[in-house]
């Protein structure tokens, strides 16, 4: 480990455990990862939801793996130097499946993990028909998670989707478990109610993710409101996502109905800005300097 990731997880946990609010978008790939770091952003949080949209064109239904995970979280590693959030949904498996699913993403460049407590094949947390393990079993799975990282600022985020299954007492009671096996960050999925939302963060000593769903189940609350409360994410996993697809729907409209696109700013982000995003001028840089003479 280099001493720029011991520095960067370190003090990644210091902004978490501030209960600020940090708010975190969500990336689907390396460039809109690059994309958030380039607005001012402190964080990333790579979305299992916005890879499977995204690179495969499917709703979140379990169907991309640890493999695939740790690709996109390497090449959003190279691409970025913020902490990265992987999003590795049930850790593929058991608990056994758990601590290799931390040691394969550790080294791929995570700086936090978050694993949940649905039965394999999970759903979107903002889907309907969810069912959850037993507290047992995900206690297990998060003492292999926090027994498996090699650095103990990697933070391990326990999720639970009980409080669609089985009630937000069962899902708060679940957390306290959780935090009790080592988690660092507590995720109660899909909270439904502003009461809830305002209570949440004094129940627990460790800080709290808020996952803000655009259209899903989660009131939305101004960040600053959030951070008052005292969470320590806030998180909008697929803002970027969602953003980006009405670009492409709006751009391509114009291109099929009148037969042509122009470097329109309202439309299309403009050629130099899209080389300078991917960092060309580095490039043509090293390329002059190994030039033959």
């Amino acid at each position: 480990m280099t001493t720029a990731t011991a520095q960067r997880r370190a003090e990644f946990r210091r902004k978490v455990e501030a209960r600020q609010g940090l708010l975190v978008p969500g990336a689907f790939n390396a460039l809109s990862a690059r994309v958030i770091e380039d607005a001012g952003f402190e964080a990333i949080y790579l979305t299992g939801a916005g890879v499977t949209n995204m690179s495969l064109g499917l709703p979140d239904l379990a169907f991309v793996g640890l493999a695939e995970m740790a690709e996109h979280t390497a090449r959003v590693r190279d691409a970025v130097s913020l902490p990265i959030i992987v999003d590795a949904d049930t850790g593929f498996g058991n608990a056994l499946n758990v601590r290799h699913t931390v040691r394969v993403l550790e080294r791929s460049g995570a700086d936090a993990i978050q694993f949940e407590d649905q039965v394999l094949p999970k759903k979107c947390g903002h889907f309907n028909g969810k069912a959850v393990i037993s507290a047992d079993e995900m206690v297990g799975k998060l003492r292999a998670a926090v027994d498996a990282r090699e650095d103990g600022n990697l933070q391990i985020i326990a999720r639970t989707d009980a409080a669609a299954v089985e009630g937000i007492e069962a899902a708060i009671e679940r957390g306290r478990r959780f935090i009790e096996a080592g988690a660092d960050i507590l995720f109660i999925e899909a909270t439904e109610t502003l009461a809830d939302i305002e209570r949440l963060p004094a129940l627990f000593d460790r800080p709290q993710l808020i996952n803000i769903v655009i259209g899903g189940k989660t009131p939305t609350q101004s960040q600053p409101r959030l951070a008052e409360l005292g969470y320590g994410i806030v998180l909008y996993a697929n803002a970027a996502l969602q953003s980006a697809v009405l670009g492409m729907q709006k751009a391509l409209g114009t291109l099929r109905d009148s037969g042509r696109l122009d470097e329109d700013p309202s439309l299309v982000v403009p050629f130099a800005e899209r080389q300078r995003l991917v960092n060309k001028p580095f490039y043509d840089a090293l390329d002059k300097k190994y030039a033959a003479d």
